[in-house]
């Protein structure tokens, strides 16, 4: 940090203050958002601790004048995170901040209109990420971290706040999409549910009301529950929404939706082509997905293995661990057509014998009872239209369509 004088120092609070209160008294919101931004290493905001860090008596600034104190409870709170932050200690940081936040809140109340809006959703944001920097904080000194999970109470009270009627209500999505990302980092996504219901049964709420933005971010997260819960058909229609509606220009994010949409489609038979999973860097999908192309049972196995870390954290494992059935199913394919090739009035007799050789080819060490087993369960599941022979060890599939398609449906329906 320059040297910096003390008369600078206090032109820089003074000037602060004063574009806060101006941008409260004009209900300029864009700029008051940007007086309240702080994470986002602002230029202005940093300036403004060095100056709070050299002139040391800015409560007193605050307190003298009637158009500062007025704003006192935010601004003497807000001045201690930023110096707080500035040097690094990002605990005082948070506990200063959210004081700030709960006083803030107390004013917004008051407003009868939305203009302060974009300066909640900034004071709700920095709540979450300043959570997060104090837990890495506390975890470092060997300390419980527990700052992120006040910042999910915080957060439900400013929910409470936006959920009543009137137009702050456009609000209370951005709000739950930063609920949901508190919930999914602590590990307690059971948490989304009251919130899911207050948004979808509530009668104030008109889904297509809110911000493009907040809805593609709710479709994604209500999405990703689906896919945890393995109903396949809902997490489809979400994440397919978040898709459709994700802006084309941010692929990260298009990259994020298709990390969870590329198993569901998978799921229910619909395979991606190999130029998106190349143009979103998502190639830890391409072995799995060949293996559903060839029926390869070893080639499955070993994507989930090599992939096996990712697969855990994005909670897709199971997901995919599932394919098994409907490998099974192309391996079998494969087998009769090449039979119809050799003798078309056998074709529909498949040997468990001939099923044995072609996974000991694929160097899967399986035998008859267990290939039976497998059979069994794929009649069962509809992957297969048939009868099994048990006696002569063989499975007679239907003549019409013995390898029905999934078309969109989960195997487990």
């Amino acid at each position: 940090m320059a040297y910096l004088s003390m008369g600078e120092a206090h032109r820089r609070i003074n000037d602060y203050l004063n574009r806060f209160c101006d941008a409260v008294s004009n209900q300029d919101g864009d700029l008051l958002k940007r007086l309240l931004s702080l994470s986002s290493n602002n230029p202005s905001i940093l300036s403004l601790a060095d100056a709070l860090n050299v002139f040391q008596d800015a409560n007193r600034l605050i307190k003298q004048n009637d158009n500062y104190a007025q704003f006192g409870e935010i601004l003497v709170h807000l001045f201690r995170a930023f110096q707080s932050f500035r040097v690094g200690s990002f605990v005082d940081s948070y506990q200063a901040f959210e004081k700030a936040a709960n006083a803030f809140i107390q004013e917004f109340r008051n407003w009868d209109t939305a203009w302060a809006l974009q300066a909640l959703y900034v004071m709700v944001y920095e709540i979450r990420v300043l959570a997060e920097r104090a837990d890495k904080e506390l975890a470092t000194n060997g300390k419980s971290p527990e700052k992120l999970k006040g910042a999910g109470s915080f957060l439900m009270k400013v929910f409470g706040v936006l959920a009543g009627k009137g137009p702050k209500r456009v609000g209370a999505l951005y709000v739950t999409c930063q609920l949901f990302k508190v919930y999914f980092k602590l590990g307690t996504v059971h948490l989304c549910r009251s919130v899911i219901r207050s948004i979808e049964t509530a009668r104030i709420f008109d889904f297509e009301e809110f911000p493009t933005r907040d809805k593609v971010t709710y479709m994604y997260y209500t999405g990703r529950l689906e896919v945890f819960n393995e109903n396949f058909p809902a997490a489809d229609d979400k994440l397919s929404y978040a898709l459709k509606h994700c802006n084309p220009r941010k692929e990260a994010n298009i990259r994020m939706i298709l990390k969870y949409l590329i198993p569901v489609k998978l799921s229910i038979g619909i395979i991606p082509t190999d130029w998106l999973l190349q143009k979103y860097n998502l190639v830890e999908y391409s072995n799995v997905v060949q293996a559903l192309r060839r029926g390869d049972l070893r080639l499955l196995r070993h994507a989930l293995q090599e992939h096996e870390d990712r697969f855990l954290r994005s909670g897709v494992y199971l997901v995919l661990e599932k394919l098994e059935l409907q490998v099974y199913q192309r391996l079998l394919k494969k087998i009769y057509i090449i039979q119809k090739q050799k003798d078309p009035s056998k074709a529909h007799q498949l040997k468990l014998e001939v099923i044995v050789k072609a996974l000991k080819w694929l160097e899967m060490d399986i035998d008859v009872d267990e290939v039976e087993c497998i059979m069994a369960i794929l009649i069962y599941k509809s992957l297969v239209k048939g009868y099994f022979a048990h006696k002569s060890k063989v499975v007679v599939l239907s003549k019409q369509d013995p390898f029905p398609k999934l078309n969109g449906k989960p195997v487990n329906s």
